[in-house]
């Protein structure tokens, strides 16, 4: 039953009755009577649930919503989360390990947990102790990268030409897969050698692309005339694709590590993060620095000059 429900029922002020829930205020007698007359027993909402109704008529994916599930159910079966001080929070995040397989447990956990209370707090008043505690420190995986070898090695394992191209240009371009699968024939502009994309919010912006990518970009619209995009295929399509090269290759083969590959090659290739950012659309160049922590000292080092003569 949410305050406003109450406050209908009972005659008292909203603000009055979020102010007895969170024990700001004392319950007045005569408040008490109202509520034992208002109903015989009054049973605890399964809050769980009702938050996750909350989130599907935001429109959250089936993906996210299992993601709440499973994260929040395993809080509450280990803490009296109605009841729970900070202190208590706390220590249940502190049993969830950092980081595992490259995955912020204890940090998602922490961000899964807060928006469950800051939604119990707006719809019910309820109290939110995650306000007294401070995100988890994030741990700094090292995501995966591939070298040249590899990426030829992917373009040779695949005989399509137009796959070919897709890997290419992923590569080349850094472009994320929303771009790379909305490419129009009239958005290639081959003297420039750059691409015209819709980014992220919408924007407009370009891509370049290298000698690999024109040669078979050059060879698959020789051969197919498009009707739409310039692939034949949708983002699903080339996920598909890419998905099948990765079990028959063995080699990490998706956009995210095409596009961190496209960082770390221009940075390897001497190129400052400054250029980078600009060059594969990216708002801060701390993504540029997360994309390219696998750059090293000694990858430095081959670039280095002495200042004196």
């Amino acid at each position: 039953m949410t305050i406003s429900q109450i406050a209908a029922l009972t005659n008292f002020d909203k603000s009055y009755i979020s102010k007895v829930i969170t024990g700001e205020k004392p319950a007045s007698v005569k408040f008490l009577e109202s509520l034992s007359k208002l109903l015989p027993e009054i049973h605890e909402p399964d809050y769980l649930k009702l938050f996750l109704q909350s989130r599907q008529a935001m429109g959250v994916s089936p993906k996210t919503l299992c993601y709440y599930q499973e994260r929040l159910s395993k809080f509450i079966r280990n803490v009296n989360y109605l009841r729970a001080t900070s202190a208590v929070v706390q220590k249940y995040l502190n049993t969830v390990p950092a980081n595992a397989n490259g995955l912020a447990t204890r940090h998602a956990s922490y961000r899964t947990i807060k928006t469950f209370y800051r939604w119990l707090k707006s719809e019910y008043g309820l109290n939110n102790p995650v306000e007294g505690i401070q995100a988890p420190i994030l741990g700094k995986p090292m995501m995966p990268t591939l070298d040249e070898t590899q990426v030829k090695q992917l373009i040779e394992s695949v005989d399509c030409v137009r796959d070919k191209a897709i890997i290419a240009l992923f590569v080349e371009s850094g472009l994320r897969l929303s771009e790379l699968a909305n490419i129009q024939p009239d958005d290639i502009n081959w003297p420039g050698r750059c691409i015209k994309v819709l980014g992220k919010g919408r924007k407009v912006a370009h891509a370049p692309f290298g000698d690999l990518s024109n040669q078979y970009l050059i060879k698959w619209l020789a051969e197919y005339k498009p009707d739409g995009n310039v692939w034949g295929l949708n983002a699903w399509g080339i996920t598909s694709m890419l998905r099948r090269l990765e079990a028959q290759t063995g080699i990490t083969c998706n956009p995210h590590t095409f596009r961190r590959t496209f960082a770390v090659l221009l940075r390897k290739a001497g190129i400052d993060t400054m250029t980078i950012k600009e060059l594969g659309r990216w708002e801060s160049l701390e993504m540029v620095q997360r994309y390219t922590r696998s750059f090293s000292f000694q990858d430095s080092m081959k670039f280095y000059r002495s200042t004196l003569t």
